[in-house]
């Protein structure tokens, strides 16, 4: 499967899903992921492993973290080559004053938005899905 391409077809039909859960980004040394921490996002940087992961994991293993965040996963399966679905949701989302942050995984695109936001997101992505 290599995913939607089209970019009426990936708006149309994005699906956008809020996950249950309250998440936070933090990062620790590259070889330092602490038991009993299952990240929903790993990012390799040269300052460290940036993790995306649950509150109360971060909470419970004693990890500074920030940016409490709701988790959107966009259903369609988008290409990674896709062209103009993230320029696309993060206008709309823009244009009502709501942070994003994009993650493509192999299948679907995850936003992670304020948390106390986040059910108006995904409104807005309803809303631009149906235009």
């Amino acid at each position: 499967m290599s995913g939607e391409r089209d970019l009426r077809t990936l708006l149309s039909t994005m699906r956008p899903e809020l996950n249950d859960g309250r998440y936070v980004f933090t990062s620790v040394r590259r070889d330092s992921v602490p038991a009993g921490v299952s990240p929903v996002v790993t990012v390799m940087e040269r300052e460290g492993l940036t993790l995306v992961l649950p509150e109360h994991e971060a909470r419970e293993a004693g990890l500074p973290h920030v940016f409490v965040a709701g988790w959107i996963t966009l259903r369609v399966h988008s290409a990674l080559d896709a062209v103009g679905l993230t320029a696309a949701v993060s206008l709309a989302l823009t244009d009502v004053g709501i942070s994003c942050n994009v993650i493509a995984g192999y299948h679907h695109d995850h936003l992670f938005v304020p948390y106390e936001r986040a059910a108006e997101a995904v409104g807005v992505l309803e809303s631009l899905a149906a235009e």
